[in-house]
């Protein structure tokens, strides 16, 4: 088989499955795949969203009690070397 040969069944492979997933997409229930897989991936979307939201509030306080702390340590190193 050549390079030409095995281009062109790749083709017509991946026509066949575009065809294949068409179909199923028209029938009830790839219509109802379509929909259950559309929702899972809006709720996973929302519980991203919710975690990042929850997990955002924490950086930013451990940030600003490390901001606290280096402040105070400047303040005692600044007295120890004074």
């Amino acid at each position: 088989m050549t390079s030409g040969q095995k281009i062109l069944g790749g083709i017509l492979l991946g026509v066949a499955a575009g065809v294949a997933i068409a179909l199923f997409a028209n029938t009830e229930k790839g219509k109802q795949i379509i929909s259950d897989v559309s929702d899972a991936a809006g709720d996973a979307g929302d519980n991203i969203k919710n975690k990042y939201a929850e997990y955002e509030g924490e950086v930013k306080d451990f940030i600003s009690k490390g901001k606290a702390f280096l402040k105070d340590m400047e303040g005692k190193v600044k007295d120890f070397a004074g």
